[in-house]
């Protein structure tokens, strides 16, 4: 068996996972709502912004943690938004899952 078939073939079971397709319909969802998407693109932007911040300077930016956590609040009580986050976890917690189970493989070449 050739390792690029059988990674394309766990590539076409990744996208007809249920993970995938409920994140993909979530995403299209935000992407038809304009002002949902506009915040969460507002939050995704500042809760970078402070990671960058505090790796790079070791220093925690109260300030902008704050700000992450009030619009953070405000759009998770959207149903479509608590969706959206929701759905894209469980779809990084597969992607995350089969990266372990790869490093985990040959984690005695590394």
């Amino acid at each position: 068996m050739n390792v690029y078939d059988t990674v394309n073939r766990l590539a076409q079971e990744i996208k007809e996972s249920k993970e995938y397709s409920d994140f993909k319909q979530a995403k299209e969802t935000i992407n038809n709502m304009p002002e949902y998407k506009e915040r969460i693109a507002e939050f995704e932007k500042l809760r970078y912004e402070e990671q960058i911040t505090r790796i790079q300077n070791n220093k925690i930016d109260e300030e902008k943690i704050k700000k992450v956590q009030e619009i953070y609040k405000e759009i998770i009580e959207i149903p479509q938004v608590k969706n959206y986050f929701d759905t894209e976890l469980k779809f990084n917690i597969l992607l995350g899952d089969v990266n372990k189970i790869i490093s985990d493989a040959v984690q005695d070449l590394i």
